[in-house]
């Protein structure tokens, strides 16, 4: 288990020289010069105290926020609040059999044989360019096993975001402790580990943008602060029967053709 607990920090770049940029990073507390190069990804500190120690101790997360920011972002005077988490367990958190958990507002990592006997809900999300049209679908599978169905129609036209829109429908539909099945790297990696980031930084990403959706994100991350949420991730068309029927419903809906129909396309693929 690897509890998110995340340190607030400030960065500014104040020099460049031959494409190597100063950068001071600060705590509050005390500061770190670090010379960074984004072409050879070449980093280093020009002094020592806790916060370069720190730095340097999470340095797969420092140099993640250092290789997502865009390129036109690295100039003098770009300013940007992040945060790391202490310790971190990268490793687990990119291990995409293992469990992300959201639990009344901690957030950490869990293997399979970990999880909880919960209810189970399946979620899935299509759109049809073609059509511009889409949907979402989910079952619910409480603990005797029997099942709820719902799909429904969007008018979002991003597949991330619908798939984010059906696991808010799912948690608003059943109020209660449940593990999430999706396909969606997005919802799995946005609810369990960038969100903790933005809530911090006034939802700002690396490159000192506006994340994506925030309503929806803020949304979502009210609906698993008053319970116990998994979520688990499923690779799509893989036979998955929950998660293959739920793609079904989504793109038979967004398309308007029946679940029979699409069903025989989707077999025959």
């Amino acid at each position: 288990m690897n509890m998110s607990l995340a340190k607030k920090l400030q960065m500014e770049i104040v020099d460049e020289r031959s494409g190597v940029y100063s950068i001071v990073a600060e705590d509050g507390t005390e500061k770190a010069l670090i010379r960074f190069d984004p072409n050879t990804q070449e980093l280093s500190y020009a002094n020592e105290n806790c916060l370069t120690d720190f730095l340097n101790y999470n340095g797969h997360q420092f140099r993640k926020i250092l290789h997502h920011k865009r390129k036109d972002t690295f100039r003098a005077g770009f300013r940007l609040a992040f945060s790391m988490i202490d310790g971190k367990d990268v490793a687990a958190y990119n291990d995409k059999r293992n469990l992300l958990v959201s639990d009344h507002g901690r957030v950490y990592v869990i293997a399979p044989e970990k999880k909880r006997r919960l209810a189970e809900i399946y979620t899935d999300g299509s759109y049809c360019e073609k059509y511009e049209a889409g949907a979402c679908s989910y079952l619910i599978k409480n603990l005797e096993g029997r099942y709820t169905e719902r799909s429904f129609r969007t008018d979002s036209r991003s597949s991330a975001l619908i798939e984010l829109e059906a696991v808010i429908a799912a948690l608003t539909d059943y109020p209660e402790d449940v593990r999430i099945i999706t396909d969606s790297q997005y919802v799995r990696k946005g609810i369990a580990e960038w969100i903790v980031h933005w809530k911090l930084n006034d939802w700002t990403t690396a490159s000192g943008a506006k994340a994506k959706n925030i309503s929806q994100w803020i949304h979502l991350d009210r609906l698993c602060s008053r319970r116990y949420v998994e979520f688990e991730w499923v690779k799509a068309h893989s036979g998955h029967f929950e998660n293959d029927y739920c793609d079904i419903q989504a793109r038979g809906l967004a398309v308007g053709k029946s679940p029979r129909m699409l069903r025989k396309g989707f077999e025959d693929e």
